[in-house]
């Protein structure tokens, strides 16, 4: 097998993994809502919806578990993938059976499981990838993993919900239920790789080693950098990314318009750029791609800005919107791939799942944050955007002790 033929296989492995981890989150955060008001279920049951994806937020406390137990026979990381993805069918499947609104709950509950299942699954998952990709690969592994999730969204969102008028709900559910099954026969049937020697060597880790290593790792020069890098990324542009919606709305765009150009345009867009930040960051040392996406996403950041002091015209929305999921995605690819290359390999689910965590927890204030400064001390929607332009800059100048760190970082592991 080929090089390039073996990485192909690669990718499309893990594609097909993140999608169907994608379903269920979609499916809650765009087709539920749609779903339980159709159904006649109140707006404050509708509106604390959020409460189901709790599993995503919490995952890193039993990422260890995923390292420490496994069997060998069926694959370290199989053996948690397999039985994630048939609980997964299983509660889909359920799902369509449940009578709304008069099970109510047991449907929530079955969600609340999808997202359990899913969210240990990208636990494995990761480890898995880890495991999986040579350093020369995480580039195009990470496309995988965020293009596969965001088309997930996409499908269990929008495509299903779609079709919802010659599928039926039911069928909605049943159609999930079709795809995890058959990832979990391509899953199956594919060979996990057994870990190379000095990464492990197959052997599952103690509590005692997992501890010792994640604290080994904790204690590397510039750690504190990178956290706060991984953490502070996205705030700026969360800042912005919140009110733009509700600014449109504001300067007289219909929703149909802002739901084509944001929800459709945009979401295509933010694909393509994940796929672009794949590419960049197999091509080019992952400093350097995160230096050019970080500066080229900051040029749509200042045009929301400029929009919010002139009048906006359509032809502006669209160029800014798409240019914005464009570089988006490509930053979101290229620190991925940049957390990846930060991880033990020998604990590679918890360590990655502990940077994911602080990705979306460091990401995570800056909703509330623009809300206040809009409603609490009157804050225009162009100083908002300002605020995240300007935070999306300082952002750029964490690579510079980021960079230091690296060199520090290969200075400890080459001296005697």
């Amino acid at each position: 097998m080929t090089p390039t033929s073996s990485r192909s296989r690669k990718v499309a492995l893990l594609s097909a993994l993140y999608f169907v981890q994608g379903l269920p989150f979609g499916f809650q955060t765009t087709a539920l809502p749609v779903y339980l008001r159709t159904q006649g279920v109140s707006l404050m049951v509708i509106g604390s919806l959020g409460l189901l994806s709790l599993p995503w937020m919490g995952k890193a406390l039993w990422a260890p578990l995923v390292d420490r137990y496994g069997s060998e026979r069926v694959g370290r990381r199989k053996s948690w993938i397999l039985p994630m993805q048939l609980g997964l069918a299983a509660t889909c499947a359920l799902a369509a059976f449940v009578p709304v609104p008069d099970a109510l709950k047991a449907l929530l509950g079955l969600v609340f499981l999808m997202n359990l299942f899913a969210a240990t699954q990208d636990i494995a998952v990761d480890g898995f990838a880890v495991d999986l990709l040579e350093p020369h690969e995480l580039g195009w592994g990470n496309s995988a993993q965020v293009v596969g999730y965001k088309l997930g969204m996409l499908t269990g969102g929008g495509l299903l919900v779609w079709m919802s008028g010659s599928l039926g709900w039911r069928g909605i559910f049943l159609v999930m239920s079709a795809l995890s099954l058959g990832v979990f026969g391509l899953v199956a049937l594919t060979r996990e790789p057994r870990r190379a020697e000095g990464v492990g060597g197959g052997e599952r880790p103690s509590w005692h080693e997992v501890r010792e290593r994640l604290a080994a790792a904790w204690r590397l020069p510039g750690t504190g950098w990178v956290l706060l890098f991984i953490a502070t990324y996205k705030l700026g542009e969360t800042l912005v990314d919140v009110l733009f919606k509700p600014f449109l709305v504001d300067m007289g765009f219909t929703p149909a318009q802002i739901g084509q150009w944001v929800g459709t345009w945009g979401m295509v867009a933010s694909l393509l750029g994940s796929a672009a930040g794949g590419w960049l960051a197999a091509r080019m040392p992952l400093l350097g791609a995160l230096a050019l996406a970080s500066c080229l996403r900051v040029i749509p950041l200042g045009g929301e800005w400029w929009l919010a002091l002139h009048p906006p015209s359509a032809q502006g929305v669209i160029a800014v919107t798409v240019a914005e999921h464009f570089f988006g995605g490509v930053l979101t690819t290229a620190v991925f791939a940049f957390m990846m290359s930060r991880v033990d390999r020998r604990i590679g689910a918890t360590h990655y799942t502990l940077l994911a965590s602080v990705e979306v927890l460091g990401k995570s204030p800056g909703g509330p944050l623009a809300g206040l400064l809009a409603t609490r001390f009157g804050w225009s929607y162009a100083q908002v955007f300002l605020l995240g332009t300007v935070l999306s800059v300082a952002f750029v100048a964490l690579l510079w002790p980021l960079r230091r760190g690296e060199q520090a970082t290969r200075s400890v592991s080459t001296s005697p």
